[in-house]
């Protein structure tokens, strides 16, 4: 009878320890950003303003649900990728791109902005807090090749002066273009 106790007890304890070590793998990602979805009307003034086209890859940075990458693809033609840390948005980006029939022309992944690689974009889009774009800005600069595109949704970067402004609905939006290397 012991024995049986015994087993019940470590049984109970390993079921403890599973689900305390589930719990912590699940723990949502320390977020630099709050998820605040882009109201679609932005989305297509940031790609219009960017002037994309078939010949593009769009890089949206902090991607949420996908909807810059999608709509770039859809609209468009052109390639992307979205790059978010919270697995959870990626899981959904990669639904929205298969309900819209763009899966073959876009990829999400999980990642950290600091640590990805974003050298192949042609458009970078952005909806970032100013502390954040400012901290991007060097990566931005150092690794995107002259003539990149970049738009930035509601924050600029600080004394990097955007080429054009334009307002949409209440929303500014920002556009630079990375200038040649020295």
């Amino acid at each position: 009878m012991k024995t049986l106790k015994t087993t019940f007890i470590l049984f109970l304890l390993s079921l403890l320890a599973t689900s305390q070590a589930a719990a912590q793998t699940a723990a949502p990602p320390k977020l630099d950003v709050p998820y605040v979805p882009t109201r679609q009307v932005v989305v297509d003034a940031m790609l219009e303003l960017a002037k994309v086209n078939k010949n593009d890859v769009v890089y949206d940075l902090g991607c949420g649900d996908g909807r810059i990458v999608i709509t770039a693809a859809k609209k468009y033609g052109a390639t992307g990728k979205g790059i978010d840390i919270n697995p959870e948005r990626i899981k959904e980006a990669k639904q929205n791109a298969a309900e819209a029939n763009v899966e073959n022309r876009v990829q999400f992944e999980t990642g950290n902005l600091f640590e990805a690689d974003f050298s192949k974009a042609s458009v970078v889009t952005l909806y970032l807090l100013p502390s954040v774009n400012m901290k991007l800005r060097p990566k931005l600069l150092k690794e995107l090749k002259p003539g990149t595109r970049i738009v930035s949704h509601a924050f600029d970067m600080g004394d990097w002066e955007p080429e054009k402004t334009i307002e949409v609905d209440g929303a500014k939006i920002y556009f630079w273009t990375v200038p040649g290397k020295k």
